[in-house]
């Protein structure tokens, strides 16, 4: 008899992978746009470190805000769709163990095999049969806002102390270029770690995030050199 081995899969991460690495990547991206768009003008380096925290508290509240709601949303939905579940079982046994089975054949058992199956997994435990296969919804995918909400403030904190950091290092005349190349290289950090953790392959995740974070800081440069020159 072979010895039971424990599987790891990537997807019982997805809630705070996806919060983590959204989290993160917003904190640089974000910090970094307001760091280059606040120098860009021509700022004192007080005043762009004082955005730059700024930017970090407020940021780091919306994330955890955002992401509670979001995902609170999210269980929501699934609350509803369990105690739905729940009523249709206690009211229409007969019916609900039909639909099981249909699910069953459509996925390639036989009609009699079928409907065995979905008569032991009712047996079992209807509701959470009824949840996996008819709904989606498992334990490891199941929304948890509070997790979703700690992660990602957590990691847009550090995310945006980054550039910060940056910021208080370099001198004053490199300060842009150096905040600029910096957060890409965290931001190509970011991708491969976030890749490599949910199982994907490292060169997709690094070159998506450091192209929009290319982007998002080119336009703020533009925009802090448009209005710094104005003014």
């Amino acid at each position: 008899m072979r010895a039971h081995h424990p599987e790891r899969h990537s997807v019982s991460k997805i809630g705070w992978l996806r919060a983590s690495v959204m989290g993160a990547n917003d904190g640089i991206v974000s910090t970094a746009s307001l760091i280059v768009g606040v120098a860009a003008a021509a700022a004192e380096k007080p005043a762009i470190l004082l955005a730059g925290s700024a930017g970090l508290v407020a940021g780091a509240l919306s994330m955890a805000a955002g992401e509670y709601v979001s995902v609170s949303s999210q269980a929501d939905s699934e609350a509803a769709d369990l105690a739905r579940e729940r009523r249709e079982l206690a009211e229409q046994p007969d019916a609900e163990l039909d639909e099981l089975t249909n699910i069953y054949i459509a996925r390639g058992l036989e009609p009699g095999l079928a409907r065995q199956v979905a008569r032991d997994m009712t047996a079992h435990d209807a509701l959470a049969a009824h949840a996996r296969d008819e709904l989606s919804i498992t334990e490891m995918t199941t929304a948890r806002p509070l997790q979703a909400a700690m992660a990602s403030a957590a990691t847009f904190t550090v995310g945006a102390a980054l550039p910060l950091l940056v910021v208080v290092l370099s001198p004053p005349a490199y300060l842009v270029w150096s905040v600029f190349g910096a957060s890409l290289a965290f931001l190509a950090m970011l991708g491969a770690a976030g890749a490599v953790t949910g199982g994907a392959p490292a060169t997709k995740g690094v070159v998506r995030v450091v192209f929009w974070g290319a982007l998002a800081m080119a336009a703020t440069a533009g925009v802090g050199k448009l209005f710094g020159a104005v003014v």
